[in-house]
């Protein structure tokens, strides 16, 4: 779909006083590839490009409750539409167009109005008490996800966690790991050194859970972020300064830092990432400690299934790391005090995830030693 200037004379071309709209008159082109939410979209735009509304309000609401109408009282609703992922209502009223565009569980509202009290007016009475507000929960935690969308660019959405206390999962790690994990969850703002905080290991090994465990054990003073696209994020420098700039989570009143989470970021980090990731590895740095992190309270967590000795000399410089734990698989004798018994207890140790399938009386099978559990994934 396409605007284009009319090729029409406006209200005022007679000799009267020009309107407005006699401003930018606008044409619309629809084909076959637009769909009836993209005509919604165009006819909203209509009033505010030619200068009729001259004042447009926005608010995005992340959670809609069941049952919110998303309109005030008195709006027409003049189009309707829903696609496979969306849908899009137009409706107005005295001196207001409001375009409301539903997506999951989440709306975008937008309103057009002649003077900005009554944008942000109408907005209010649309948006407010519209967001879910789940009862908290104290043993989960509000976790943030980024994610570039492609029809909303860089957004940001929450879920609250299932993340069991420190001490509830302690027995899941090695001792060298519980010892250095110990020290982390104890961490404090007044603590912070390095904003680089990497894990490293084996499939399987607990990486992903601690790092909820952590989410929880920081929930007071850091609000945690998982970005799933990261691989986009360092090649992307809107995407970047979106993410570093950052969103607030609603928490007001405290001094609050960020913990950006990367998972499975193999490629970024290891020794040749210069040469195969292009700038994404110094994006990365400057985001921990270079002039993009200067005055902004955000630390970055990278997990990796690459060894040490693989990972670029720049990551794992002194200095620039909060913590570096290896997490590796239990060993003999700790897997036998966690199962409760030999059977299905490798040699050389167990990965969390190879525990898990045995209590649950799936033996993986082929596995010669740790890291080969079907379930790995949910251990990671």
């Amino acid at each position: 779909m396409s605007a284009n200037r009319a090729n029409r004379e406006g209200p005022g071309s007679a000799g009267g006083p020009a309107g407005p709209e006699s401003a930018l008159p606008i044409r619309l082109n629809v084909d076959d590839s637009d769909s009836p939410s993209d005509v919604v979209d165009a006819l909203f735009l209509g009033r505010f490009a030619t200068g009729e509304q001259p004042y447009a309000h926005s608010r995005s609401v992340d959670r809609v409750r069941s049952g919110a109408p998303l309109l005030p009282s008195g709006a027409t609703v003049l189009r309707a539409a829903k696609d496979d992922d969306r849908s899009a209502t137009l409706a107005e009223g005295e001196g207001w167009t409001l375009l409301v565009s539903r997506w999951n569980r989440g709306a975008d509202i937008t309103v057009t109005a002649t003077s900005p009290e009554l944008a942000a007016k109408v907005l209010d009475a649309t948006a407010d008490g519209a967001q879910d507000e789940p009862e908290p929960q104290p043993e989960a935690v509000t976790m943030g996800f980024w994610y570039v969308s492609p029809r909303r660019g860089p957004h940001r959405t929450t879920r609250q966690i299932a993340a069991g206390t420190w001490q509830e999962v302690r027995p899941n790690y090695t001792a060298p790991v519980a010892d250095a994990m110990d020290r982390l969850m104890k961490v404090t703002p007044d603590d912070i050194a390095g904003r680089l905080l990497l894990l490293h290991g084996p499939p399987g090994t607990g990486k992903t859970s601690a790092l909820r465990t952590l989410a929880r054990s920081w929930r007071d003073w850091c609000q945690v972020d998982c970005v799933l696209d990261p691989e986009r994020l360092f090649n992307d420098v809107g995407y970047l300064m979106d993410i570093a700039i950052g969103e607030d989570d609603g928490v007001t009143g405290k001094s609050r830092w960020r913990l950006l989470l990367l998972e499975d970021c193999d490629e970024l980090i290891r020794g040749e990432a210069k040469h195969t990731a292009g700038q994404a590895l110094s994006r990365l740095l400057n985001l921990t400690d270079g002039l993009l992190g200067q005055g902004r309270n955000v630390l970055v967590g990278v997990t990796t299934n690459e060894d040490l000795e693989r990972l670029h000399p720049a990551v794992v410089r002194p200095g620039r790391c909060l913590a570096r734990i290896e997490v590796g698989p239990l060993t003999r004798a700790e897997s036998v005090a966690w199962l409760g018994t030999e059977e299905g207890v490798g040699r050389e140790g167990t990965t969390l995830a190879e525990l898990y399938a045995l209590r649950r009386g799936v033996a993986p099978a082929g596995v010669q030693g740790p890291g080969h559990s079907p379930d790995a994934g949910l251990y990671l």
